[in-house]
């Protein structure tokens, strides 16, 4: 497989992290992912849960395969319009309020509009306050500050910005001269990224597989439920396309795919995991087989509806995982080395 593939990938990537989509708040990333599928000759529709699912096609519909991947992310919604105009917000999925100290936001209120601003600890100036290094960093202790010359809760709400509205993080997101993928939210776009590179690999050799492949994108993964539906007829075997978990403990860097022997649900399935490090090394993938203490994936979502399938976890390596994420084009180019490698 040429590397184009993997720079193709995370072009795709860069464009879709371009599109804000939070958990509960993906509508328009789908509609992208499905355009983007579609644009390659695929079949793609949009499932009642607003997820995509794609045919990539190859031999008969029995023993399928499925990969998944997701394109919600971590984000904020609206809890509360404080007295003094700005905003308390709760967390969706794991984001993490000192994580997002300083970074900015884009809230989108129901009647369309985009107003900007910045998560900051209450009373956030250094030259005041004397407790700014001791102070607590939680969605309590921290406020949206917006862009607007705002000093009361009416005046904010006459914005028309309202309670349950989406708080959207800035992404950031660069690709080094070195090749460095940086960004939030690598988890989960870079590996939709990686799944549109394989989906015109495939296209471009004029490939067709010897078993029927699926793609689901789902829109609930940080959350857990992203991939408990939508499992087409046929289907033995799915593998959950997410992030590697680079860190301490771990063998993993971000130019390598993780091969996932166990995370916080258990261990995956034995037989596939085994296949998985084969196709490694049989495409000459840089990998590493980790264990994650902190995880869960779309995959674990789809046993747990009740699935009887077996099941499997790979990812480009990611560092600073739900916050500052870095990969790398090597990371990506592996991943879909096993890809290629495992539907052989």
């Amino acid at each position: 497989m040429d590397k184009c593939y993997a720079q193709y990938a995370a072009e795709k990537a860069v464009e879709l992290l371009g599109i804000d989509s939070p958990t509960g708040f993906t509508a328009r990333a789908a509609e992208w992912v499905k355009a983007e599928f579609s644009a390659l000759g695929y079949h793609a529709e949009l499932t009642k849960k607003g997820g995509v699912l794609i045919d990539l096609g190859g031999e008969g519909k029995d023993n399928a395969l499925l990969l998944e991947a997701h394109t919600d992310t971590l984000g904020g919604m609206v809890a509360e319009v404080k007295a003094n105009g700005r905003l308390r917000i709760t967390n969706l999925g794991g984001m993490r309020a000192e994580n997002g100290e300083c970074e900015n936001v884009r809230v989108y209120t129901r009647d369309g509009k985009v107003i900007e601003g910045t998560l900051q600890i209450n009373n956030p100036s250094v030259h005041v306050n004397d407790d700014y290094a001791k102070a607590e960093r939680t969605f309590s202790t921290m406020e949206i500050v917006l862009d607007e010359p705002v000093k009361s809760e009416a005046e904010t709400r006459a914005l028309g910005i309202e309670v349950g509205d989406f708080v959207c993080f800035e992404p950031r997101t660069r690709i080094t001269a070195s090749g460095y993928i940086k960004s939030r939210f690598l988890d989960d776009k870079l590996s939709v990224g990686i799944l549109l590179g394989f989906a015109k690999y495939l296209r471009d050799e004029k490939l067709t597989p010897s078993r029927r492949i699926y793609v689901h994108v789902t829109v609930y993964e940080e959350v857990g439920h992203g991939g408990a539906a939508s499992v087409p007829a046929g289907v033995t075997e799915a593998i959950s396309v997410d992030m590697g978990c680079v860190g301490d403990g771990l063998s993993c860097t971000e130019r390598d795919v993780s091969i996932c022997a166990k995370d916080s649900g258990g261990p995956y399935d034995y037989g596939i995991v085994g296949r998985l490090i084969d196709a490694a090394k049989r495409e000459g993938a840089s990998y590493a087989v980790d264990v994650y203490p902190h995880y869960g994936s779309d995959v674990e979502a789809t046993l747990d509806a009740g699935y009887d399938i077996r099941h499997g976890l790979i990812g480009a390596g990611v560092y600073a995982s739900h916050g500052y994420e870095r990969s790398h084009i090597d990371g990506v180019y592996n991943t879909l080395k096993v890809l290629k490698g495992f539907i052989k």
